[in-house]
C-alpha cells in the first residue's frame, strides 16, 4: 500500500499498461487496436465509454462458454447483480485475477489496516459473522453465476473459511428467512468478534437475535464483539440504531466500497467517514464530472486531474475485462494526498424534476440532522417528486414538492418540526434545492408519509429481493417505486 500511496499516478498507469498488454489479442483488444495504445490519451480516444447494456451481447457469448472475448484468461464466474427492485439482472464477469488480486486482496488489506490502527485487537481470537447474499451458485454452459458474496464464499481459501461463521453450507442457502434462523442457530454459542455485511440486512439479523434470546443488546450475546465491517449502502441512517444494539464506547465501524465489478475503497482510519481509494487492485479509474455528465458520450478524466469536493461518475477498467465501464456510482474526493473519497450516490438515483439536483448524500445528511434534532430513528426511506398539476376547470397550478416515504423505528414526537428541520437542512447543503424552495416559487414543503411497520421488508420479499446487495431505491426521478409502496 505504501507504494501506491507514494506514487499513485505511476501505479495507476503501470497497471493500465499491464491490462492493455494482457488483453491486446482478445476480440475487444483487436477490435479497438490495443497494440497501438501507448499512453492514456490514445487509450481514452481508442476505447469508448460503455454501460452494461452496450456490452451485454459479449457477456452473453462468454456465458455460453466462448473465451478470449474481453479478457485473456478463462472467465467462468459471473456475479449476478440486479441492483434495485424490478431492475433487469446483470451478469458481471469475475476472472481469477479479479478474485485473487482484487476481492481477496482487499479483505486482507482491510484486516491489515484495522490491525495497524488497533494493535490491541483480539478479533482473531474469535470468528467473523459474515452475512452475504441469498443466492446459490447456478451452473450454465460450464459457467457459473450467483451473488458476488456467494462466489467469494465458494472460492474462499481455507484460512478465511475457518475463521468465519456461519458454515459455507448455511452461508450459501437461497431461502433468506430460513438462512437467518440457521445463522442464529449456529452462531449463538460462538465467540463472534466481528461482523461483516450490508447494514440494512445485518440490522434485521441482530434484531432477530435479540428476539430469540431475550437479551437487551448484542454485547450480552457476544461480549467480545469489537468491529463491524460494512458496505453496500450509506451507514448514516442506521448508525443510531447500531449504537443502541451495540452499546460499546470504543466499538469500531469500518466501511468498505465494493461491488460486483470490483473492490474500490476501504476506510483506513478509525472513526472516519472517508475511504482510501485502492489503486493496485487491477482496476484503472477514470472520472466524469457530473456537471458535464452525458452518459456514454461523456468525457472522462484520469486520477491526476480530479478536484476536491466535486461530484464524479466512476468509470473503471478492470482485470476481469471491463473496459471504460460506467458503473453508475458517483463519488467525490475529500483528499488528494492520499486519494480519499466518499460515495455520494448513483447516476440514476437522484431527483431533478424541478432543477433541484437532489442526490443521495444530501438526503442522508438532512435525514440524519432531522433525526438528531427530533430524537427519531429510521429503518428505511424512499423519496420521489410530486409533480405539478393544473386544474382543467380553474387553470390553477398546484406546485411540485417531494414525498418522503419513511419507515421509523422511533417516530418524531412532532412530525411538522421533523419536516421543517429536514427541509431547512436540505436548503443549507443544496443551493439548487434552496433556490427552488425560495418563497415556495417552484417547490412546496416536503410531504412526509409514514410507512407501516415492515413495509419495505415485505415489499422486497414480495419481489424476491431479500438479503445480499438488494436495497431500496432511495431517490427516484419518477413515482414508480413510491406509488407501488404506497399502494
Amino acid at each position: 500500500m505504501e507504494l501506491f500511496l507514494k506514487y499513485p499516478i505511476d501505479v495507476q498507469y503501470e497497471l493500465l499498461s499491464r491490462l492493455i498488454d494482457n488483453a491486446k489479442n482478445t476480440e475487444i483488444g483487436v477490435k479497438y487496436n490495443f497494440s497501438s495504445i501507448t499512453d492514456y490519451e490514445s487509450f481514452a480516444t481508442s476505447i469508448p465509454i460503455k454501460k452494461y447494456e452496450s456490452i451485454e451481447h459479449e457477456i452473453k457469448k462468454t456465458r455460453k462458454g466462448n473465451q478470449n472475448i474481453f479478457w485473456n484468461s478463462n472467465i467462468k464466474w459471473f456475479a449476478k447483480s440486479s441492483g434495485t427492485t424490478n431492475a433487469k439482472s446483470k451478469f458481471i464477469p469475475v476472472s481469477e485475477e479479479a478474485l485473487e488480486n482484487c476481492h481477496y486482496k482487499a479483505v486482507k488489506d482491510m484486516l491489515c489496516i484495522y490491525v495497524c490502527n488497533n494493535e490491541e485487537t483480539r478479533m482473531f481470537n474469535g470468528k467473523s459473522l459474515r452475512l452475504g447474499g441469498s443466492s446459490e451458485i447456478y451452473k450454465d454452459n460450464n459457467t457459473y453465476f450467483g451473488d458476488l458474496s456467494a462466489i467469494i464464499i465458494e472460492n474462499l481459501p481455507l484460512w478465511a473459511d475457518f475463521s468465519s461463521a456461519p458454515s459455507q453450507e448455511i452461508a450459501l442457502m437461497s431461502d433468506w428467512e430460513t438462512k437467518m434462523d440457521r445463522i442464529i442457530d449456529e452462531t449463538l454459542d460462538k465467540d463472534i468478534t466481528s461482523l461483516a455485511g450490508v447494514p440494512s440486512w445485518m440490522l434485521v439479523l441482530l434484531n432477530k437475535i435479540l428476539e430469540r434470546t431475550g437479551k437487551q443488546n448484542i454485547l450480552e450475546v457476544w461480549p467480545n464483539l469489537e468491529v463491524y465491517f460494512h458496505g453496500g449502502v450509506n451507514f448514516s441512517p442506521y448508525h443510531e440504531q447500531y449504537k443502541k444494539l451495540i452499546p460499546k464506547v470504543n466499538f469500531k465501524y469500518y466501511e468498505t466500497y465494493n461491488a460486483s465489478e470490483g473492490f474500490f475503497a476501504i476506510q483506513d482510519k478509525n472513526n472516519s467517514s472517508e475511504l482510501l481509494l485502492m489503486l493496485d487492485y487491477g482496476i484503472f479509474y477514470e472520472f466524469i464530472p457530473m456537471s458535464a455528465f452525458n452518459d456514454e458520450n461523456s468525457v472522462a478524466i484520469p486520477l491526476e486531474k480530479v478536484e476536491l469536493h466535486k461530484n464524479y461518475a466512476l468509470v473503471i477498467t478492470t482485470n476481469a475485462g471491463l473496459w471504460r465501464y460506467l458503473i453508475g456510482d458517483t463519488i467525490r474526493f475529500t483528499s488528494l494526498s492520499p486519494y480519499r473519497i466518499k460515495v455520494t450516490g448513483r447516476t440514476k438515483h437522484f431527483i431533478n424534476a424541478f432543477g433541484e439536483e437532489l442526490i443521495i448524500e444530501n438526503a442522508d445528511t438532512a435525514l440524519k440532522i432531522a433525526c438528531q434534532k427530533t430524537n427519531a430513528t429510521i429503518l428505511e426511506f424512499t423519496v420521489a417528486p410530486i409533480f405539478m398539476t393544473k386544474d382543467i376547470l380553474t387553470g390553477s397550478i398546484t406546485k411540485g414538492s417531494h414525498e418522503w416515504l419513511i419507515e421509523f423505528s422511533k417516530k418524531p414526537t412532532d412530525l411538522a418540526y421533523f419536516t421543517e428541520v429536514l427541509d431547512n437542512s436540505l436548503k443549507a447543503i443544496n443551493s439548487d434545492y434552496e433556490a427552488k424552495r425560495y418563497l415556495n416559487i417552484t417547490l412546496e414543503m416536503p410531504k412526509i408519509t409514514i410507512a407501516k411497520k415492515n413495509l419495505f421488508y415485505n415489499w422486497l420479499k414480495k419481489n424476491n429481493k431479500l438479503g445480499g446487495q438488494h436495497k431500496v431505491p432511495r431517490l427516484a426521478n419518477n413515482r414508480h417505486f413510491i406509488d407501488e409502496l404506497i399502494k
